[in-house]
């Protein structure tokens, strides 16, 4: 059974730095992971994703996070820079079996969910 829980929300200051970790289990190679988050009264977004050949950004975070897979296996991280104030929400997690390029932002292409992390830029 595939289990997402994420770590490193927090409160941060304009232009500050985070870096979000997803610990995964029980899922195979196969499976893309991706960051998404929903802000209140919005739609959940796609933030950023990785599968085994690439990664793709939402236009509103490129240059400023980057995904990566850690040394041990199935972590996946979003280190996010110069932060924004509208860049608060709640960042989730998502592991999708073959999703193909074109769909990796979609939240709906994404079957399992971590319960998500706080993120609050203010100063």
């Amino acid at each position: 059974q595939v289990q997402l829980v994420e770590s490193g929300g927090g409160l941060v200051q304009p232009g500050g730095s985070l870096r979000l970790s997803c610990a995964a289990s029980g899922f195979s190679l196969n499976y893309a992971i991706g960051w998404f988050r929903q802000a209140p009264g919005k739609e959940r977004e796609g933030v950023a994703c990785i599968d085994n050949h690439s990664t793709i950004y939402a236009d509103s975070v490129k240059g400023r996070f980057t995904i990566s897979r850690g040394n041990v296996m199935n972590t996946v991280y979003l280190q996010m820079n110069s932060l924004k104030p509208e860049d608060t929400a709640v960042y989730h997690c998502a592991a999708g079996l073959l999703v193909v390029y074109r769909a990796l932002l979609r939240p709906n292409s994404y079957n399992y969910w971590g319960q998500g992390t706080q993120v609050t830029v203010s100063s």
